[in-house]
């Protein structure tokens, strides 16, 4: 696995939010209009947009206008990599990162001195 730690940290930052997480459970049913979204918070359009902008910048949420109103979509791509990053960095694998270090080995996930 190719380490993207710098980039999957600042997803998962974006993710420390309990609206943003919100948003993302609403979006997991499709398609959401701006407006739509905003229904579900006591908080302002500005702030709704401060949200969906982290989350478009980071990538797990697709922004497309149309017209006036702005429609949000999850970006499966990055769910997926997410996904993936996290089953594969919380498993017990050949190429665990304590096995690059010298007179280091892996015992049931923990890293001891040889």
């Amino acid at each position: 696995m190719e380490n993207k730690y710098a980039d999957f940290a600042l997803l998962f930052k974006a993710l420390s939010d309990e609206t943003r997480l919100k948003i993302i459970d609403m979006l997991s049913c499709g398609e959401l209009c701006a407006c739509d979204i905003l229904k579900y918070f006591n908080i302002t359009q500005p702030t709704l947009s401060y949200h969906m902008k982290i989350l478009t910048q980071c990538g797990i949420v697709n922004a497309n206008r149309q017209g006036a109103w702005m429609y949000y979509t999850l970006n499966e791509k990055t769910v997926k990599e997410i996904s993936e990053y996290w089953s594969k960095s919380t498993s017990n694998k050949e190429n665990c990162i304590c096995h690059e270090c010298e007179n280091r080995t892996c015992s049931a996930g923990n890293c001891k001195e040889s």
